[in-house]
């Protein structure tokens, strides 16, 4: 990849350096499209914390609400910003950053909020359980 001349040395180091992160997303419940919600999860975890890894997983597709939907999420933040802080800690800083899509369009919010020793440990993604309230997939 040839960096363009216009691009200032900071964003290109940004960019390279984002390419040895693990960034996984399956965007509007599996269909590939990121939404704006998600788009915006994304930005504003990635300025406040400066993650190494940052998996975001819209999974509204497994709740009784319509399709392309962005209200159910689950996200993977691993950042040295979590060195020393209780898991509480780690997630009020999580809800801080997206306090305005908590107040609105994101219904829940499923965080794994890690260290990057603690994320070397376990490099895995949980997986929420079915829905209670309304699951669109049978429940046998």
């Amino acid at each position: 990849m040839t960096a363009s001349p216009m691009l200032s040395g900071q964003l290109v180091v940004r960019l390279f350096s984002m390419a040895s992160r693990v960034c996984m997303s399956r965007g509007s419940a599996g269909s590939g499209v990121i939404g704006p919600v998600e788009a915006a999860i994304r930005t504003k975890l990635e300025q406040a914390l400066n993650p190494e890894v940052l998996e975001l997983r819209n999974e509204s597709g497994g709740h009784a609400v319509p399709p392309g939907s962005e209200t159910h999420f689950r996200v993977a933040v691993v950042s040295s910003r979590f060195e020393g802080l209780s898991p509480l800690q780690r997630h009020r800083l999580v809800h801080a950053a997206l306090s305005e899509e908590l107040a609105g369009p994101v219904h829940a919010l499923a965080i794994q909020a890690r260290t990057p020793a603690q994320w070397r440990e376990n490099p895995q993604l949980d997986t929420s359980p079915p829905c209670l309230g309304g699951s669109k997939k049978s429940r046998t």
